[in-house]
């Protein structure tokens, strides 16, 4: 489900960590960084299970209203168009996710509080408005005001947010990860999405996506970086004579080794696309102005690695 760039930033968080000093066993490590990677799954579908929990609640919240002795006009007749959303009703009926909630035992029975928090939060969102008052709807405006519940009162929540920390230390800095990849789905669900499809089906593939090779490229991205870790210092600190390398921040640093390791030993992956990568997640876990001096280090390093013979590609990714 996740992408080279988030294999990346995890091996990363792993490698930061283990310079760190955090962990002696680099087999630990290596199963840790595994395990963080698998649990961003769940991740991603214990808050599909709590959005949709807080729907359940909207609509008994709807229901209690009509039974008060005093109801309002708005309580006897509450706007059911949120509830009858298309999106949201293949949520509810499609198999596949229902599954995956069942597998991983969710539950929000002792959550009520924090699921009534959030259901204030949808009932007096300004965007749910604006959509009851739509006079017709279209299956693109249904998807839109479930993206925008999700993205404004799901992906923002601290309560929820909290609660996935407190339930496991992987989950402190993959929330807003599996948020991402949940509004993704929800911008490409597609009209009529079978209700015995799998939600992750709807990503792309791309041709050399393998779950071996993803797992490969992980394992030997980490473990060859801390193999030739002294190595990779030595041609770091030739190119930045001017600087002592306990000058350079420890981030850049790992960046740059990674940099160096995919640019050595991962022939299908282009340079430019190498290079770009890691100039990204510089401005992700870096000062600002790493960027300038990563790009121009590594600029210098390609250049002496090619002379050099030590980038070799093939494939898709030559030089």
């Amino acid at each position: 489900m996740l992408g080279r760039r988030h294999y990346r930033i995890k091996v990363f968080q792993a490698l930061y960590a283990w310079f760190q000093g955090g962990e002696s066993r680099q087999d630990v490590a290596e199963r840790a960084l595994l395990q963080s990677i698998d649990k961003i799954t769940e991740l991603y579908y214990l808050q599909f299970s709590f959005f949709l929990e807080v729907i359940e609640f909207y609509r008994m919240r709807s229901e209690d209203g009509k039974n008060k002795f005093y109801p309002t006009e708005e309580e006897l007749n509450p706007n059911m168009k949120l509830l009858e959303n298309s999106v949201i009703t293949g949520l509810q009926q499609n198999k596949g996710l229902q599954k995956q909630f069942h597998n991983f035992k969710f539950s929000w029975t002792e959550e009520q509080e924090m699921v009534r928090k959030i259901y204030l939060k949808v009932k007096n969102l300004k965007d749910l408005r604006s959509y009851f008052n739509q006079e017709t709807s279209s299956f693109e405006t249904d998807r839109d005001i479930v993206y925008r519940i999700f993205k404004k009162c799901i992906s923002k929540s601290a309560e929820l947010q909290f609660y996935c920390e407190e339930r496991n230390i992987f989950w402190v800095e993959d929330y807003q990860s599996a948020a991402l990849f949940i509004l993704k789905t929800l911008k490409q669900i597609p009209e009529g999405f079978p209700d015995t499809g799998s939600l992750v089906s709807l990503f792309p593939k791309d041709e050399d996506d393998d779950p071996k090779e993803d797992k490969k490229f992980i394992v030997e991205l980490f473990q060859k970086t801390i193999a030739q870790s002294e190595k990779l210092e030595e041609l770091i600190r030739l190119k930045t004579k001017n600087w002592e390398l306990e000058r350079i921040a420890l981030t850049d640093i790992i960046l740059i080794k990674m940099a160096m390791i995919e640019l050595m030993h991962f022939p299908s992956i282009p340079v430019k696309v190498t290079l770009n990568e890691y100039i990204e997640l510089s401005k992700l876990f870096s000062t600002p102005k790493s960027k300038l001096f990563i790009n121009g280090l590594l600029d210098k390093l390609v250049e002496d690695l090619k002379k050099e013979k030590k980038i070799k590609k093939k494939g898709r990714g030559l030089l």
